[in-house]
């Protein structure tokens, strides 16, 4: 607001004080309301807005400090900034006017240049609250709607995400009646009299299902996880037993046999509370991985600080591609699969794994060429385990 805007309302009994201080707020245009006694400020205070009150303290009737105790308990009028006028310039006086509610003071006779001064100041103090109010009221109004926005957008992916964990449950329950069929006949037909031509393509036709198996059995996995909410359970396991059974079962495996795997577990002794078969699952997506996208050595190293074990799976493949790297946890993500390609569940259902183990895993690319993914997971020794 402009000078000549705002609304000042003089309340003082004296006619002479009321004539002075109309003449020198004239000086500026302001618009003056005047009234002669407390009862009479109340009333025009109930119907008119006003910016500032400049208040008499000494009126009879209801003094200064009454009628100003009643504006700050009303809510329509106490952020009105108030200005006692007062011929006691005492210590006392000056500060139960302050305590009642007062913002500030001006003792009689009055000196033209500091009233103004000090109702200048008034008003700006009060422009600036009442516009950092309107900021305040702006930013909740933001912030209300960004709340909704996200909670919308929460409510999008919730559905989304239960979306593709319901279309995994259809497609691996789909997938797997066929396929049973097919390395069945598969089977079958390898036991005939077949040529070296008819050999190849029923090689290839077996490793075909069994990758669909593996897909149909991870998507499944997942829906166990996601879905079905399904705890694992938990019981001590040697984690150098579960490193060797998993690197054993990934060698049994004709398809990945060309990766050469390096162990070093300098603590044989170390237990981890898990569900055996669900973590050797974890470990053996990483290293079949690390096969898939041309690694020819993985070295599989255990470390342990005060209460974690983590487990590093170092390999010399291409690394991981930048896209990889953003969204690499996501189902149906592009290339979460080492390295650059693959279904986008592999590193999803292990992460998954993880999560119900409350157990962590990352990844980056190291120099001069391939990929680290560590695990970390809480450990318990056996001197521990055997003190139960």
């Amino acid at each position: 607001m402009k000078d000549g805007s705002e609304k000042i309302l003089i309340v003082d009994d004296v006619s002479k004080n009321t004539q002075i201080l109309g003449n020198i707020l004239a000086q500026k245009e302001f618009q003056i309301a005047y009234a002669q006694n407390g009862q009479q400020a109340l009333d025009i205070c109930r119907v008119q807005d006003f910016d500032l009150i400049l208040l008499d303290i000494m009126m009879p009737g209801m003094d200064g400090y009454e009628v100003c105790k009643r504006l700050k308990e009303d809510s329509k009028t106490k952020e009105i900034p108030i200005i006692f006028l007062t011929a006691k310039a005492d210590m006392e006086s000056i500060i139960k006017g302050f305590d009642t509610g007062g913002q500030d003071y001006i003792t009689k006779p009055f000196n033209a240049a500091e009233l103004l001064a000090r109702v200048d100041n008034h008003l700006l103090i009060k422009r600036q609250r009442e516009s950092l109010k309107d900021i305040n009221n702006h930013l909740e109004e933001l912030v209300q709607e960004r709340t909704r926005e996200l909670e919308k957008a929460n409510r999008q992916l919730g559905i989304l995400d239960q979306a593709k964990s319901n279309f995994l449950s259809v497609i691996s329950h789909e997938i797997r009646t066929p396929l049973n069929g097919v390395i069945g006949l598969t089977e079958l037909l390898n036991q005939t009299n077949i040529d070296k031509d008819q050999q190849e393509y029923l090689s290839y036709l077996k490793n075909v299902s069994r990758r669909l198996v593996k897909f149909s059995d991870t998507a499944l996995l997942i829906t166990t996880l996601k879905i079905d909410n399904e705890l694992p359970d938990k019981l001590p396991v040697s984690l150098d037993n579960l490193i060797t059974d998993t690197i054993d079962d990934f060698g049994n495996n004709e398809i990945h046999n060309n990766l050469n795997i390096k162990t070093t577990i300098n603590d044989k002794d170390l237990l981890v509370k898990v569900d055996s078969d669900l973590l050797k699952t974890c470990f053996l997506m990483i290293i079949e991985n690390s096969a898939k996208f041309s690694a020819t050595n993985l070295d599989v190293s255990i470390t342990k600080d005060e209460n974690q074990v983590s487990i590093c799976f170092t390999d010399d493949g291409p690394g991981f591609t930048d896209t990889a790297l953003s969204n690499i946890f996501e189902l149906f993500s592009s290339g979460d699969i080492l390295h650059s390609e693959g279904s986008g569940l592999g590193l999803a259902a292990a992460k998954l794994i993880l999560d119900a183990h409350e157990a962590k895993i990352s990844v980056k690319n190291i120099e001069p060429t391939g990929a680290m993914v560590t695990v970390k997971i809480n450990y318990i020794s056996k001197e521990e385990f055997l003190s139960k």
